[in-house]
């Protein structure tokens, strides 16, 4: 029933920030990808992509959805080796910023819109240099919102069980 629930408030977060007007790229997809199976366990790896899935059922797939789709697979699963401090997993943010743009942007150029040159690969990487701006900004304003929820949580249910057991 917990992973239900959790599952439940993934797909809330995600679908608001992706749902709301707002810039392009600009949403919690980064941050949750990374933080979810950090602070809940890869078992809700499944969970959030599933979110997401449902999400673009909405929104409208694309051609570049394995490539989308693989890369928040990938955050994923490296997000556990960035657990040890906040500094540190905000590094794997950052981390997961730069797979989401390398992985995602060679998706656009096998589309072949940009052709298929040396030329045109680095064309296509340049041409998103902006959205990527959007990627980084917005992954490290959801991360710094879900590290403080975090850390209240820890603090307040800290004090609540060391109330109850003492």
């Amino acid at each position: 029933m917990n992973y239900i629930k959790i599952t439940l408030a993934i797909f809330i977060a995600l679908a608001a920030s992706r749902f709301i007007p707002h810039p392009p790229n600009f949403t919690s997809l980064i941050a949750l990808s990374f933080y979810v199976p950090v602070l809940l366990g890869i078992r809700f790896i499944p969970a959030t992509v599933f979110c997401f899935v449902v999400t673009d059922l909405f929104l409208g797939f694309h051609g570049t959805l394995l490539f989308t789709w693989g890369s928040v697979i990938l955050i994923s699963l490296i997000s556990k080796y960035f657990c040890t401090s906040i500094l540190v997993r905000l590094c794997g943010v950052l981390t997961g910023c730069f797979i989401f743009y390398i992985i995602t942007n060679f998706g656009v150029w096998t589309l072949g819109s940009y052709g298929y040159t040396f030329e045109s690969l680095i064309t296509c990487y340049f041409l998103a240099i902006p959205f990527f701006g959007n990627t980084l900004i917005s992954s490290l304003i959801y991360s710094m919102i879900i590290e403080s929820i975090w850390q209240c949580y820890k603090y307040f249910c800290g004090i609540y069980f060391s109330k109850k057991f003492n």
